[in-house]
């Protein structure tokens, strides 16, 4: 285990998942603060991606103090920033039907995305709380008459505090089968992610390395971007998990805490 810390390292930059990597629900994982702190004191470039639209970098930046850890709104990447940097990417001027969360509405603003719920290019689906038959009903019409359908992330399921709840790929589904119209999603496993999170760290793929807890989603997107990937077990993935699926990362440990355990 020093042996693979000490590679991890020597990386000179770090993507990290958050939900499973850096907390579960509002309470931090063991070793975050002093890995988050030991990135920092060395230099190292950061990003903390996550596949949920739902909050803003702000948000997440306020979220993290929280609990007690101080990182800069700078360091975060959402997919709703993805997917609306993927859409201006495609067609500058488009516009969106969008069901989301504001922090999704937001992202689309930034990008000189704008409403439209008469003739828009995309419809746009993001988790939310505000999902509707109304809404759905629209987003079909729409996607009928010829809007693109855009997923933020492919997730079917996410765990809240209350248990299981439905995501985005839920979300989606209703209208693929009433359209028969694939939606393309944005987030994680699609690599498009992962390299947008490198651009902004301005590194290159072999000075980082990708940390998540999710091999269906994490790992198989660090594989995809050429990226060394390392697996942390304080997440939803166990080690009896992981000969079921046809690749592995490059390293697993049980949680960040172990990158810097022996040098503390």
């Amino acid at each position: 285990m020093i042996e693979i810390a000490k590679k991890i390292r020597e990386k000179k930059g770090f993507i990290c998942d958050m939900d499973g990597v850096l907390y579960h629900g509002s309470k931090l994982l063991d070793g975050v603060t002093e890995f988050v702190n030991w990135m920092i004191e060395n230099d190292k470039k950061f990003v903390f991606l996550t596949n949920s639209p739902e909050r803003t970098p702000h948000e997440l930046s306020m979220k993290l103090e929280r609990m007690g850890l101080k990182v800069s709104p700078d360091h975060f990447y959402t997919s709703a920033m993805a997917t609306s940097e993927f859409l201006h990417s495609q067609a500058p001027d488009c516009t969106a039907y969008v069901i989301g969360e504001a922090a999704l509405a937001k992202a689309m603003y930034d990008q000189q995305i704008y409403m439209n719920d008469i003739n828009p290019d995309y419809v746009v689906l993001g988790e939310t709380r505000t999902y509707c038959f109304e809404k759905l009903e629209k987003a079909i019409e729409l996607v009928n008459k010829g809007a693109k359908l855009i997923g933020c992330n492919p997730d079917t399921i996410g765990v809240t505090e209350k248990g299981i709840m439905p995501a985005t790929g839920s979300l989606v589904a209703p209208i693929e089968i009433a359209t028969g119209k694939k939606a393309y999603f944005v987030g994680k496993p699609n690599p498009l992610m992962l390299r947008h999170g490198l651009n902004r760290i301005g590194l290159h793929s072999a000075d980082i390395a990708f940390i998540g807890d999710r091999m269906d989603t994490d790992i198989i997107a660090g594989i995809e971007s050429n990226v060394d990937t390392v697996l942390v077990l304080s997440g939803v993935t166990a080690m009896e998990d992981i000969p079921n699926f046809p690749y592995r990362p490059k390293y697993i440990i049980d949680g960040v805490g172990d990158i810097v355990k022996d040098i503390l």
